[in-house]
């Protein structure tokens, strides 16, 4: 390796080598559903929690409230402010829901089954917003109409925002998964589960030394921590064509070999001067 910065290689979770050698375990893990359980059970409570948030502001709507429980702010500052906040819960869920996905796609072979699991997010969105646009549109008589019209623009500005943000627009697969694996190890003959990625690369590597990440600081896990982790793409070189990375790096030698041989020449040639 070229002389440089000291880069850093860590585990992008837990033990990282450790999960790598025991990955038959973690691979049934997987399969339970074990290791995303965090993300999961974390995405249904932010999707209650906008529930919630639609639930107050579909009260406040329906209900004219006390001024003095308004905290200084008019009852339909509260219902912007709850409307806000159900989007921003919807999408934060959502991203968990998506992050989980990557590592621990469904396995239903069923179409429909497998699409509804991956866009459990625009469900979630939906849940929390067509309630709220009915009781806007249907129910709100009390609202004076000019701060009806400006709720109804943030209401539906925040609800397409929020279908947006949870739509997964390329949802893995368990066959994504297996592929990548596959690939890893026809790279790599010694494979031993673990992969390498750059903090601003979009790809993985099988190769800690390849020339694309050789000057940069690592994190390293399993197959499925890349692909939770956004690295979804072999690497074009370590992973795809391990014969021209190897050719590479021959050539890289024999380049370094020659300076320092001429380097070797020189010295050589300046002792001479001196002792002439």
């Amino acid at each position: 390796m070229a002389e440089g910065r000291k880069r850093t290689i860590k585990a992008a979770t837990g033990s990282g080598r450790e999960k790598a050698a025991k990955q038959d375990k973690k691979n049934k893990e997987i399969i339970a559903g074990k290791s995303t359980s965090g993300l999961r059970v974390g995405a249904i409570l932010l999707w209650v929690l906008a529930i919630a948030f639609e639930v107050a502001a579909i009260y406040l709507l329906t209900i004219k409230v006390d001024p003095k429980f308004m905290l200084g702010l008019n009852q339909s500052t509260w219902i912007i402010v709850a409307i806000v906040l159900d989007g921003i819960a919807v999408v934060a869920g959502s991203l968990l829901w998506k992050k989980a996905n990557r590592s621990n796609p469904c396995q239903s072979k069923n179409k429909v089954v497998k699409f509804l699991w991956d866009q459990m997010g625009v469900i979630a969105a939906l849940v929390a917003f067509i309630p709220l646009g009915y009781y806007l549109l249907k129910k709100s008589d009390k609202l004076n109409p000019k701060m009806k019209k400006i709720i109804t623009i943030v209401a539906a500005v925040v609800f397409l925002g929020a279908v947006g943000g949870s739509v997964d627009y390329a949802p893995t697969s368990p066959e994504d998964i297996e592929e990548a694996k596959v690939a890893a190890m026809e790279a790599a003959p010694g494979f031993d589960g673990v992969v390498y990625w750059s903090p601003f690369g979009k790809s993985y590597h099988v190769d800690e030394e390849c020339h694309t990440i050789r000057n940069s600081d690592l994190e390293f896990g399993t197959i499925e921590e890349a692909f939770e982790f956004k690295r979804e793409d072999p690497c074009d070189f370590c992973v795809e064509q391990p014969e021209k990375e190897a050719l590479y790096k021959e050539k890289q030698a024999a380049k370094e070999a020659g300076k320092e041989v001429e380097v070797e020449v020189e010295e050589e040639a300046s002792d001479d001067e001196m002792i002439n």
